[in-house]
């Protein structure tokens, strides 16, 4: 035989495994398919390495906490988790824009905190037919690197989350929350992260049994912003039970498990990176959230980032409905901007 034909014949053999090796690998993976899966995939894997960050601050002991407003408060945590997602997900998705609650972050990163890639997993998922065609320049992704920095720095760590919220013209299509305490704090089965998509669902958590017997009403606020508008709203509910908790993200994830069956907050102090990522979970598995007056938020990049006009959630379009007409007038017009 040839010499020469068959060290050609084995380079060609080598060269089309290599690209079939490459085609499995995360990495590959991550840069084809439908963008909207590749961004929720990478944000999944960013989302996770960024609750590692804020476990590894926690257990250093030094929060490196700064007051950025009267009870606004800032760590250490918050900061370099913000710098992981924004410097991971601009780098692979150039054209999007991202807005954090930390302001403008610092993209030079340490080389382990940047993620290149997504979940395989969610790689494999189908899009949903109505997001096959979107482009990055249709993308505004408001990242909320820590939500319940208060609850953080008291020891609350249960309602501390990591949000990434997707919105595609003004609308909140897809999100992830990471819990980075979820199962404890130390490395060993630590965190869980829950994502959804509009016509897909969600995935991280078991579906809610549906029952006919009546839904008792557990009201889920805010443990630190309580306000006279606030008690007015649930003197005219009149819950069985209210849970008080910090964090949006932490609060709409009681309503996915089933443990509040309202979230209520009465008040202009949330923003849109607290409620862009559960409000798209929380549609997607067939709720919703709007302002205390059942308006929706627009979540485009030029919009003002306070939800002036408060917040009212439920997990199911007709307890939202139901509980929108509980809302006492005054508190509407008190709230309505």
């Amino acid at each position: 035989m040839n010499t020469r034909w068959l060290a050609a014949a084995l380079l060609l053999f080598n060269s089309c495994v290599l690209s079939a090796d490459q085609i499995r690998s995360p990495s590959a993976m991550s840069q084809s398919g439908p963008l909207m899966m590749r961004l929720i995939a990478s944000s999944v894997t960013a989302a996770n390495r960024a609750g590692k960050i804020i476990r590894d601050v926690m257990s250093q002991g030094d929060l490196g906490i700064v007051e950025k407003a009267k009870d606004d408060l800032q760590t250490e945590a918050d900061r370099s988790a913000q710098r992981c997602i924004v410097a991971s997900l601009s780098r692979q998705f150039p054209n999007i824009t991202i807005i954090g609650e930390e302001g403008v972050s610092d993209i030079e990163v340490p080389s382990d905190w940047l993620i290149t890639h997504g979940d395989p997993e969610i790689l494999k998922k189908k899009c949903p037919d109505t997001l096959e065609d979107i482009t990055e320049e249709d993308v505004v992704v408001w990242v909320d690197p820590l939500d319940g920095t208060s609850e953080y720095t008291q020891g609350f760590l249960e309602h501390v989350t990591v949000l990434i919220g997707i919105s595609i013209r003004e609308q909140p299509i897809g999100g992830v929350i990471h819990q980075p305490f979820w199962g404890g704090s130390s490395e060993d089965g630590a965190g869980r992260t829950i994502w959804g998509l509009q016509g897909f669902g969600i995935e991280g958590l078991p579906p809610i049994p549906r029952t006919k017997e009546p839904i008792p009403l557990i009201v889920t606020t805010s443990r630190s912003h309580s306000n006279s508008l606030a008690e007015s709203c649930l003197e005219a509910m009149k819950p069985e039970k209210v849970l008080r908790v910090g964090g949006a993200g932490y609060k709409v994830l009681q309503l996915l498990e089933g443990t509040a069956t309202a979230y209520v907050f009465a008040s202009p102090g949330c923003k849109k990176w607290d409620t862009c990522a559960p409000e798209a979970i929380l549609r997607a598995a067939g709720g919703s959230l709007t302002d205390i007056l059942g308006r929706p938020y627009n979540y485009g990049s030029n919009v003002s980032r306070p939800n002036r006009s408060g917040v009212l959630a439920a997990p199911t379009v007709q307890m939202h409905q139901a509980l929108t007409d509980l809302i006492p007038e005054h508190v509407k017009t008190t709230l309505k901007d």
